[in-house]
Formats: C-alpha cells, sequence, structure tokens
C-alpha cells in the first residue's frame, strides 16, 4: 500500500510518541519507586509500579504502530499480544498489592513522612500525558486509524493515575491527613484493575473503551 509523504510524517510522528511513551514511563516509574520508598508514601510507590508495567504496555503499542504502518491492516502481532497479556497481569498483581499493603497501612495508621514528590512527579506526568493525548489524537484522526485513536484513549488512565496522585499528595501535604495516601493507592488499585480488565480485552481483539465517553 503506497502511502503520501504526509502521512509518512503522521505515522513518524506516532513512533515517535510510542517511544517517548515507553522512555518517560521508565523514568517515570525509578524515580517514583525512589521516592515513594524513601517517603513512605504507598500511592507514589505504586504509581511508580504502574508506570513500568505501563512502559511494557508502551512497547507493544511501538509494535502495534510499525505493524499499522509497514503493513496496513495486517493482523495483531505475537509481540503485541503477548505484551498486552503480561500488562494485563501486571496491572491485576498491582491491584493485589496496592489493595493489601493500603488495608495494612488503615489498620496501623500508617502515613508518608512527605508527598512533596507526589505533587511534583504529578503535576509532571499530567503535563506530558496531556500533551500525548492530544498529539496521538491528532495523528490518529489524520490517519484515519482507530488503534492509534484507542491508544490515545487508553492514555486518559494515565492521567487519570497521575491526578489521584496529585490530589491525595496535595491534600496530605496540606492537611497532614494520615489515611489520605492509603485511600489513594486503593483509588490506583482501582484504576489498575480496569487497565488489567483493558489489556486482555484488547489482547483478545476488542477495542480499548478506557473510560472512552469520560
Amino acid at each position: 500500500m503506497y502511502l503520501s509523504s504526509q502521512d509518512q510524517r503522521w505515522y513518524r510522528l506516532a513512533f515517535a510518541l510510542a517511544i517517548l511513551t515507553v522512555v518517560y514511563n521508565l523514568l517515570e516509574g525509578l524515580v517514583s519507586v525512589w521516592f515513594g520508598a524513601a517517603d513512605e508514601s504507598l500511592t507514589l510507590f505504586g504509581f511508580g509500579l504502574d508506570s513500568f508495567i505501563e512502559m511494557i504496555s508502551g512497547l507493544g503499542i511501538l509494535a502495534m504502530v510499525l505493524r499499522i504502518w509497514r503493513h496496513p491492516g495486517a493482523p495483531t502481532g505475537r509481540f503485541e499480544k503477548t505484551a498486552l497479556q503480561i500488562t494485563g497481569t501486571g496491572f491485576y498483581g498491582l491491584t493485589g498489592i496496592l489493595s493489601v499493603m493500603a488495608l495494612y497501612n488503615l489498620s496501623t495508621q500508617h502515613k508518608p513522612e512527605t508527598t512533596l514528590a507526589g505533587v511534583v512527579i504529578a503535576v509532571i506526568s499530567i503535563s506530558l500525558m496531556w500533551a500525548l493525548i492530544h498529539y496521538k489524537t491528532q495523528a490518529g484522526r489524520a490517519l484515519g486509524s482507530e488503534a492509534i485513536l484507542a491508544d490515545a484513549k487508553c492514555a486518559r488512565v494515565c492521567m487519570y493515575m497521575s491526578g489521584l496522585l496529585l490530589f491525595s499528595s496535595l491534600v496530605y501535604s496540606l492537611s497532614g491527613i494520615w489515611f489520605v495516601d492509603s485511600l489513594g493507592a486503593l483509588g490506583l488499585a482501582y484504576l489498575s484493575f480496569t487497565e488489567g480488565r483493558e489489556a486482555f480485552a484488547k489482547a483478545n481483539g476488542a477495542e480499548c473503551s478506557c473510560h472512552a465517553g469520560s
């Protein structure tokens, strides 16, 4: 199938955005886990673990962009399906871990030392996620690609997670209410469960809904 020079530019943009998503999630995961452990903030720590899972998902998206760029209409590749299955399993595992740890922290009235790092990381993440959603949507519409548009919609969940991290971290910083961090972690657990469900749905060939109507 012949692609115009304009389509080639849009596919190059989509490919660059996919690479940026993978690299950013890796860096975000490392920084968030480090500060989450150091500050004893479960929400930030869980957010970091989520970023590592998102990185694996991003590798699948990267393969998807390459597939539809080079071979439009080709079926989903094995690597994409495997990445989605690993991603789904990871999200379900994270749901369980965060739920157990959050309930334990609630029972012991544990609170983080500080959540300032969570505020900073969340603001950066929200800004970047908004830009990624915007440009992925532009690329998807220009190319008429439902797959790229679905990826843009699914990125909204990442922004919801960043918003939840910002809210819980900011509320704790301003009020010092001890259980806010644990409630934030439970919120992340719920969003992780929905992402796991979506990952397995996509692995089975379903379109990503990802709160598309939100």
